[in-house]
């Protein structure tokens, strides 16, 4: 199973919402004098993520917040979206439907288990280099003798947390960037951003800017500096709220690109319409934001193996429900504008067969590695160091590229990064046969052609290019 999807478990923190709820002494149901129903505080405390329109201060949506029954637990008012936590079941009806949401009334608080990493290889003396096939295959080690990136730069990952001890990356994380998000809320505190079960966002790390020591792997930016986002929970949840944190993290701190190796639950497809608004606005509008402030956010197209230019059918969310998915519905963040969306590719340069692909939704491809034939990549874990599968993996390929680009090109906006990585990669043409399991049919249809399709976008990234322009 890609890595990319991870799996879930339990425990979401409610001390926000700590003696936050004192109903009104009256007989139940009796109206408060405005003619609204008072709060009746009657379940575990839910967080909502909850949308404002725009120029909505921080004093008017605290007031909103309250006198919907909930507490404020965050607010950013560059893009009027916030975070509330309420233990009235109402308070979604209150505040409107169509303004917030809670992923924690979808997903429940107990529904699946911890990670999937191989188990991490203590051995972090030993030169493994030459285990690295991704690195071969978009020149990285070449164009390391050009540059091996900037310190001044500086890539957010934003993921589960990076072990800022690893060896190989203990130079490269930056803790006065780095941040938790898990409650909609940054939180400095380094529990809060370092991983506690999952080892997903090491690994991810590795691939961005692991040390070019002559020991374990070597990472595209190898001097690059890195800040630990944490927005995906020990269960694996990425819940909405966190991702907007993160990306307002980013932005705040002058992070030049954001890696998103996930996508925003509780769908893998989110589409602009009912409920599901609300977390389509809220992601949009933070990713926007940070793109307006210089950060480009690259990531994952999904595991799904599906065609996201063209999305049909029935697919179902974290809460077992089927739903209709059409033209409104894209992968969260990299479906969006501004975003750069990577599909994977395994050492034969052919689409892995879980990556998911689209003709104009595809931007790039990069190594995630096929599972067949232990074609994984490898890359740091806590301890040591392990092989993965997804898209999660190409992804911090093409941010460890767009790093070198940022490095060599001071002050390059988020547009020109991305046609600097677009122009530079290498056109990978639709494969002739597509049958994977050799049955005799196609597994996938690549449309397109050379230099732009549906499975590779504009191609491979190339590091050796990016820095010899």
């Amino acid at each position: 199973m890609p890595l990319l999807r991870l799996t879930r478990a339990a425990a979401v923190s409610v001390a926000v919402v700590a003696a936050a709820f004192s109903a009104p002494t009256l007989a139940a149901g009796e109206p408060l004098e405005d003619g609204s129903l008072p709060c009746h505080p009657t379940s575990a405390p839910l967080r909502y993520l909850v949308l404002f329109p725009e120029g909505t201060t921080a004093a008017d949506a605290d007031d909103e917040v309250d006198s919907s029954c909930a507490a404020p637990v965050a607010y950013y008012p560059e893009i009027a979206v916030g975070v509330a936590a309420s233990s009235d079941p109402g308070f979604a009806d209150r505040f409107g439907r169509d303004r917030a949401f809670s992923t924690e009334a979808v997903v429940g608080r107990a529904h699946k288990q911890s990670p999937l990493v191989d188990t991490g290889d203590p051995d972090v003396a030993t030169d493994r280099s030459g285990e690295q096939w991704d690195m071969t295959e978009i020149q990285a080690g070449a164009a390391h003798a050009i540059t091996r990136g900037s310190d001044r730069v500086v890539v957010g990952v934003l993921d589960s947390g990076i072990d800022n001890t690893h060896p190989d990356l203990a130079r490269a994380v930056d803790p006065a960037k780095s941040a938790g998000c898990l409650t909609g809320k940054a939180d400095r505190s380094p529990q809060a951003w370092q991983p506690s079960v999952s080892p997903h966002g090491t690994h991810v790390a590795g691939i961005i800017a692991a040390a070019d020591d002559g020991r374990g792997i070597t990472g595209v930016a190898p001097d690059v500096r890195l800040a630990s986002v944490r927005v995906v929970d020990d269960d694996g949840t990425v819940r909405p709220e966190s991702v907007v944190c993160g990306l307002m993290w980013a932005a705040a701190n002058g992070m030049a690109v954001a890696n998103h190796s996930y996508y925003v639950d509780p769908w893998p497809l989110t589409c602009d319409r009912g409920a599901e608004h609300v977390v389509y606005e809220a992601v949009r509008r933070a990713t926007d934001y940070a793109t307006g402030r210089g950060v480009l956010s690259v990531a994952a197209a999904s595991n799904e193996a599906r065609d996201l230019a063209e999305p049909s059918g029935q697919m179902p969310g974290l809460d077992g429900q089927w739903r209709t998915v059409d033209a409104s519905c894209r992968v969260l963040p990299a479906g969006l504008r501004g975003v750069v969306a990577v599909s994977a590719i395994g050492p034969d340069r052919v689409k892995a067969g879980y990556s998911a692909y689209g003709l104009g939704v595809i931007d790039v491809t990069a190594p995630g590695g096929e599972q067949t034939g232990d074609r994984c990549v490898l890359s740091t874990v806590p301890g040591g160091y392990a092989t993965a599968c997804g898209t999660s993996m190409a992804t911090p390929h093409v941010s460890g590229v767009a790093a070198l680009l940022a490095s060599t090109h001071p002050g390059a906006s988020p547009q020109r990064l991305t046609r600097l990585l677009t122009t530079e990669a290498e056109s990978v043409p639709c494969p002739v046969d597509y049958d994977l399991d050799g049955t005799g049919g196609q597994d996938a249809y690549c449309s397109g052609y050379a230099p732009f399709n549906s499975f590779y976008g504009h191609g491979l990234v190339n590091a050796l290019a990016a820095v010899t322009d």
